[in-house]
């Protein structure tokens, strides 16, 4: 099988600084790939490598099956990046840029899909502005088509939802949630992991240039087996459940966190046993952030 993606235990050294402590995963073809992790694991440094921006200490690194140092012209042509920081060439408008984008890769009638990129990321009216009169909004919306406009099957967004507006957020995942249904590989790299939860099938998550979790979105989930209780009473908390307060809010409502679901009618028997009156009650699942919190912890 030819990986999308294949990483092959890969380290990489500033100094004496460790980034990368050999990171091995591979990606499937068609695949929508969580990478997640604290600033500093490791993240931007794995994409860079992939990208050609920086080369590993050691290891190697493959994209469509194609090495990213030996073959890297097929390799960059079968990737495209959207990194975290906006960078862009103030000379030129959104179509400009997309255009000269395009030539890069040898592509020389590409209007019909420049255009259609514009669309779906909400630029037409942008279009022949200058890059530098758009706010930073719109600014990223050009680096997501720029990362696009060569059709790449596999499509790596770097923290693509950071400090944009919940419009752009949606607009974008509607079109990237397209892509991948067409086949592109997508690998996400972001803070918001409720973003990561929603739209990744695996998840690999990295701490201090390690991976310490990989696996499908949903195990990961499992692996806290607990579930919180949250709850507004018409009196006081018995005693005997104050341990299991996770968090108590400003508004009144009480969490407790419980290792199984059987432990609700405990909860529940002992309310009674105080006389104590529930006025609000909600069971709720551990998602993907507490989880990431947990394995962080135990790391």
């Amino acid at each position: 099988m030819t990986y999308a993606i294949e990483v092959i235990d890969v380290t990489k050294r500033y100094g004496n600084l460790r980034a990368l402590a050999g990171v091995s995963l591979t990606v499937a073809p068609g695949e929508f790939f969580g990478l997640l992790g604290p600033n500093g694991a490791g993240k931007t440094t794995l994409i860079s490598i992939l990208a050609g921006l920086t080369r590993a200490s050691s290891g190697a690194a493959r994209i469509m099956g194609h090495d990213v140092t030996g073959a890297y012209r097929e390799a960059r042509r079968a990737l495209g990046v959207v990194p975290q920081e906006l960078v862009f060439d103030p000379f030129f408008t959104v179509r400009e840029a997309l255009t000269i984008q395009s030539g890069y890769f040898g592509l020389r009638d590409n209007r019909a899909w420049i255009d259609e990129v514009i669309e779906n990321l909400d630029l037409g009216d942008k279009a022949d502005v200058n890059m530098r009169a758009l706010s930073g909004g719109m600014k990223r919306r050009v680096l997501v088509a720029q990362a696009l406009v060569h059709k790449p099957p596999v499509i790596v967004l770097d923290e693509p939802t950071a400090g944009v507006d919940v419009e752009l957020r949606q607009a974008l995942w509607r079109f990237i949630r397209r892509l991948n249904r067409d086949g592109h590989t997508i690998v996400l790299t972001t803070h918001y992991l409720e973003e990561a939860e929603a739209l990744c099938g695996r998840v690999a998550m990295l701490k201090q240039g390690r991976i310490v979790a990989l696996d499908r979105t949903e195990n990961l989930l499992r692996l806290h087996s607990g579930c919180y209780v949250e709850l507004r009473l018409g009196g006081d908390l018995p005693r005997q459940l104050e341990s299991l307060v996770a968090e108590r809010r400003e508004d009144g409502a009480i969490r407790l966190a419980l290792p199984d679901y059987a432990e609700v009618e405990g909860v529940m028997a002992a309310l009674r046993e105080a006389g104590v009156h529930v006025q609000e009650m909600e069971i709720m699942q551990p998602d993907l952030e507490e989880v990431f919190v947990q394995i962080m912890q135990k790391s």
